[in-house]
């Protein structure tokens, strides 16, 4: 009962971190405007990673998508790379802990199947938590690196006007939504442990010896010369040669001298 839950634990774990994982790359909330020296502004700008947007004061809201991808930074474009992965790969494991559930019985298949399909989601949802995490601290160790540049730059005059931009909600949705589906990946490998059958953890093997069982009797031990007579002329115990006539043929006891 305890393995079962488990599972399904994990599976639900991990499917709420791939679904924040699609809602953050989804997001234009990536970085946001800082409002600290001028929190009154009619124009306020937001980014995300596939799209620049502009609110207006009035409501209006303007969004345009980035139409060049060479023209981006190269960390950028491995903050989208590492989140497409990490989707993709809890999308694939989602699909393959469904059939691994042990609530859920698909003709056949043996516990042995439902360990491995389990041990694999479970490692595809550790590596898409670890995708999502890595790409969204990226971005933030960017935005941080931007910030305290522009900042410097304001202070010793270079710039009269320069924004700056600091953390947005897709951040902190994409570490919670990386956290969940890898603690729904170590739970699902947990529950791997549970699916294996006992008879099959501990294999005991067995020797048979190739020949017959010979069982050997205690008695003296007689040194032969290494050829011996036909065995049907070998003397048994208890045989008595027969007394022979004056004509030299052997005369046998008829069944009457036994009376």
């Amino acid at each position: 009962m305890s393995t079962t839950l488990c599972q399904v634990m994990g599976f639900l774990v991990s499917s709420l971190g791939v679904g924040g994982s699609i809602m953050a790359t989804a997001m234009d909330t990536w970085s946001t405007q800082d409002l600290y020296d001028n929190p009154v502004t009619a124009v306020f700008q937001y980014q995300g990673l596939w799209r620049s947007c502009v609110r207006q004061s009035s409501g209006f809201t303007e969004c345009r998508p980035y139409f060049t991808i060479l023209g981006l930074p190269a960390m950028f474009q491995a903050v989208r790379a590492l989140m497409i992965v990490g989707i993709v790969l809890g999308i694939l494991g989602l699909l393959v802990c469904i059939f691994a559930l042990k609530c859920i019985r698909i003709g056949s298949m043996e516990d042995t199947a439902k360990a491995n399909m389990t041990l694999t989601s479970g490692i595809m949802f550790i590596v898409a938590g670890l995708c999502a995490i890595t790409g969204v601290s990226v971005f933030a160790n960017m935005l941080v690196t931007n910030f305290w540049m522009s900042t410097t730059n304001m202070y010793q005059g270079m710039q009269n006007v320069q924004n700056r931009y600091t953390f947005g909600s897709a951040l902190f949705v994409g570490w919670v939504a990386g956290g969940l589906a890898l603690v729904g990946g170590i739970m699902m490998c947990l529950a791997c442990k549970g699916l294996i059958p006992e008879e099959s953890r501990y294999k005991a093997v067995s020797y048979n010896a190739s020949g017959r069982n010979i069982s050997y009797r205690t008695g003296p031990y007689k040194v032969g010369s290494g050829y011996e007579a036909d065995p049907k002329t070998r003397k048994g115990a208890g045989y008595e040669e027969a007394p022979r006539s004056e004509d030299g043929r052997r005369s046998y006891p008829s069944k009457y001298d036994y009376v």
